[in-house]
């Protein structure tokens, strides 16, 4: 089994921004922070950096990550952790394995598999299988091809499967800034 690298270690390049936070940024910073968390996430600070644009993130991830998704919660996080492992960002795959993996119940062997760009995925349930395809052949090419199609379409609609494409482009943009700012980990999260 191929395990994804080691984070990169260096500096943050955009480092999180740090308390005390202006009253614009405190209040953008705890709606975008998970109810119930006190501490707010890293990526939360480095996107505050630029607050239109984690403004108009917010509704978006609202959406994708709450009750009225047309995506029930094992099916987000398996595209939200591949496409996340598939771009090699630790950071957001060990916040959501964190915070989520047990919710969506993730055995030790889910874990590690979507840990992995070479796991077996002969060890996932056959729903997972296709939704890492679909993120693997998405981030691969760009596409879908016509045999995944069809079974996609067999288990989910066209307003899921909407959905499930633009999670996974959603995710990739969350690991792009993850990786080239060098989000610091979070202490919490899980690892590779």
């Amino acid at each position: 089994m191929t395990t994804l690298a080691a984070p990169d270690s260096r500096a943050p390049r955009i480092p999180p921004l740090e308390a005390p936070f202006p009253e614009p940024i405190a209040d953008l910073l705890n709606r975008m922070n998970p109810p119930g968390r006190s501490e707010i996430l890293a990526l939360f600070r480095v996107l505050a950096v630029n607050p239109e644009l984690a403004e108009r993130t917010l509704g978006l991830g609202r959406y994708l990550l709450g009750r009225k998704a047309a995506i029930g919660l094992r099916d987000r996080e398996v595209v939200i952790t591949r496409a996340c492992a598939r771009c090699g960002a630790e950071y957001e795959w060990g916040v959501h394995m964190a915070a989520f993996g047990d919710a969506a119940g993730f055995s030790a062997t889910d874990r590690r598999v979507m840990a992995s760009v070479a796991g077996d995925l002969e060890l996932l349930a056959p729903r997972d299988r296709l939704l890492v395809q679909l993120v693997d052949q998405l981030h691969d090419t760009g596409h879908l091809d016509d045999a995944l199609w069809e079974a996609l379409s067999a288990l989910w609609s066209p307003p899921q499967l909407i959905e499930l494409m633009m999670l996974a482009g959603w995710y990739h943009a969350v690991s792009y800034v993850c990786n080239a700012a060098r989000v610091p980990l979070e202490p919490w999260a899980a690892r590779w």
